[in-house]
């Protein structure tokens, strides 16, 4: 446990030191800005970027059962270490809207240990009512101010974003493919996190369901220019026991996912709009996912409204 704790602050400490000399040199040098990335991957080491020369792309996982894996013995170094082995970037980490000292402690060393490994930790907040103004509106608003205070208090351990799962979709009035009539009322409350987020260094995300791509183009013009990111959650293509191989399911995930990222920009080109993550679940697929997921970053890695891909969830069954 020493040994293992030992090695990421080490680890941590030699990027520290890494990123101080890439600012000595860009500061002493006069270089242009255009020259930032290549001084990031030389100086702070393999993985610093994408193989096309850009920021890597997303590779998230939801842990919803936050409590139970931080009680756990290990918790955070076993999270961290999945992270690690399936080449994940960020941590969606639930949240609850009560939480006692002891839960915001391990918070705070759940995200000191995932930033060791040059992990993000977004606090995941979700709600089936926040897109209607008022009291609901006002609940989730008052939980994200709630990470705004969390990381006053923990300046070291900070989380770097909100992950919003709100899903008004669930409601009865809201049931049907061709029923978005919460959109507006969505987007708005995507706009507000915004408002209390940014300003405190936050990114925010938020999770859609697919059929919310297939509105009009003044409706997807408004959830897309409502947030930065956008989470495509990509389920039930297939089940593990339909009888499909490994390629056909993986050519049914690369053909869905263009199709849908077409869809969802059609005529919107070139207005400085949200970026996609694409998410598959573990149900779908069993121990083929990695597998999917590979073919989600081949299909889509040239388009420039993709962003990665999302894994739902570590506490699913892989069997």
């Amino acid at each position: 446990m020493e040994s293992f704790e030992n090695s990421h602050a080490l680890s941590g400490r030699l990027a520290d030191v890494r990123a101080q000399g890439a600012e000595i040199l860009v500061a002493r040098t006069g270089i242009h800005v255009a020259c930032v990335w290549m001084l990031c991957s030389i100086l702070l080491g393999p993985g610093a970027l994408s193989a096309e020369g850009g920021p890597p792309v997303v590779h998230g996982v939801w842990v919803w059962k936050s409590p139970a894996m931080l009680e756990a013995p290990h918790g955070a170094e076993r999270l961290s270490d999945f992270c690690n082995s399936q080449g994940i970037n960020e941590v969606y980490v639930s949240v609850s809207a009560r939480r006692e000292k002891s839960e915001e402690n391990q918070l705070a060393r759940l995200i000191t240990v995932l930033h060791r490994s040059n992990v993000r930790a977004e606090a995941l907040l979700s709600s089936t009512d926040a897109d209607e103004p008022g009291k609901h509106r006002e609940a989730l608003l008052d939980r994200v101010r709630g990470i705004v205070q969390f990381n006053h208090d923990h300046p070291k351990e900070r989380f770097d974003g909100i992950h919003l799962d709100v899903e008004p979709q669930q409601r009865v009035e809201n049931k049907g493919a061709g029923n978005p009539r919460f959109l507006p009322g969505l987007a708005d409350a995507f706009r507000a996190v915004r408002a209390v987020a940014e300003p405190a260094g936050m990114t925010v995300s938020a999770d859609i369901q697919t059929k919310l791509l297939k509105g009009d183009l003044h409706q997807r013009k408004m959830l897309l220019s409502a947030v930065p990111r956008l989470t495509l959650m990509m389920y039930e293509l297939g089940s593990r026991g339909n009888g499909e191989s490994a390629e056909q399911k993986a050519e049914k995930v690369e053909k869905t996912s263009r199709k849908l990222l077409d869809l969802a920009y059609d005529g919107l080109a070139n207005q400085h709009l949200a970026r996609m993550v694409i998410a598959l679940r573990t149900p779908d697929y069993g121990k083929l996912l990695s597998q999917m997921l590979e073919a989600l970053d081949d299909a889509n890695r040239t388009n420039p409204n993709y962003l990665g891909w999302a894994l739902h969830s570590n506490n699913d069954d892989a069997k």
